[in-house]
């Protein structure tokens, strides 16, 4: 075949990719709130609640609600992945659907989003009309949204209390989830007070059989960053404690800046091997603190 990689190539490798990047790439990504986002960052602004006034006499005056609003600032960033092809004939298997490398780009970045997300969750917001003032788990309402390890690990207890942390504050109870690892779903069976019938839907939880319970969807992240340390993170002090996740859909956005793009070259600096290369920008933020859980388990 020709060394000019052909533009048809391109096209449809960037389209398998972001095929891929759907099915099975973020395991996030479609559990959130997304929105476009138009440059470096972008603000999404939030009306609060307000009350209606009793009317207590005829032909009064008509009442004002002053509506509180707050916005939220998005940050995006840029993620590269790329890769060599010595053998020139193995670009054809580049528009393969089932390209190992295919797969391998839109995993990597979907592994990407859910990072972005998870640190968006437990990590720091930007708000006010310039998005220059800070608010986090660990200072919103003294910590009311975190359920501390209490040196055990994931249990129906904890679940129930996460519950009920969304429910007293009117969190839409629809589209709920929750992010744990593997080992917290081990957690789960064995917890001796769980009633039969709990037990029994823990264990088809834990074997897939179904996705459900206590009203979250469950999102097993055992996926690993960059560093190889899992993207649902720890904290060492006073043992390994894993930070699981239990939010409500449109508390947590993503923001999609650049369209994600592929291109395949040819690179003179390294023999004219062919690079095969995929890109995308974005960004996250929690929009109410109320909607995001914070879930301590100790890991053994």
């Amino acid at each position: 075949m020709s060394t000019q990689v052909t533009t048809a190539f391109v096209q449809q490798y960037s389209a398998n990719v972001q095929m891929l990047a759907q099915q099975n790439g973020s395991k996030l990504k479609s559990c959130v709130r997304n929105e476009p986002v138009v440059g470096k960052q972008a603000f999404f602004d939030q009306i609060g609640a307000t009350a209606a006034r009793r009317r207590t006499s005829r032909h009064s005056d008509t009442p004002r609600m002053d509506t509180p609003h707050a916005r939220r600032r998005v940050a995006v960033e840029d993620f590269d992945w790329a890769d060599l092809i010595d053998a020139e004939d193995k670009v054809r298997t580049l528009i393969d659907p089932t390209s190992t490398y295919a797969m391998s780009a839109a995993k990597a970045m979907g592994r990407a989003m859910d990072e972005v997300l998870v640190d968006a969750a437990l990590g720091t917001a930007y708000t006010g009309e310039t998005g220059s003032n800070s608010v986090t788990l660990t200072g919103y309402n003294s910590g009311s949204q975190i359920i501390a390890n209490g040196g055990t690990g994931m249990s129906v207890t904890k679940l129930i209390q996460a519950k009920q942390i969304l429910d007293q504050t009117d969190v839409d109870n629809e589209h709920r989830y929750i992010a744990v690892t593997s080992s917290q779903l081990k957690d789960l069976l064995n917890v001796q007070q769980v009633t039969s019938s709990d037990y029994n839907t823990v264990k088809a939880l834990v074997q897939g059989e179904i996705d459900t319970f206590l009203g979250f969807t469950f999102v097993k992240i055992d996926g690993a960053r960059i560093d190889g340390t899992k993207i649902l993170p720890t904290t060492t002090v006073g043992g390994s404690i894993r930070k699981c996740i239990a939010w409500q859909r449109d508390c947590l956005l993503l923001g999609l800046g650049n369209s994600p793009s592929a291109r395949i070259t040819e690179r003179p600096d390294k023999n004219y091997a062919t690079q095969v290369f995929y890109s995308m920008s974005i960004g996250a933020t929690r929009m109410q603190e109320v909607g995001i859980v914070e879930i301590d388990c100790q890991e053994s």
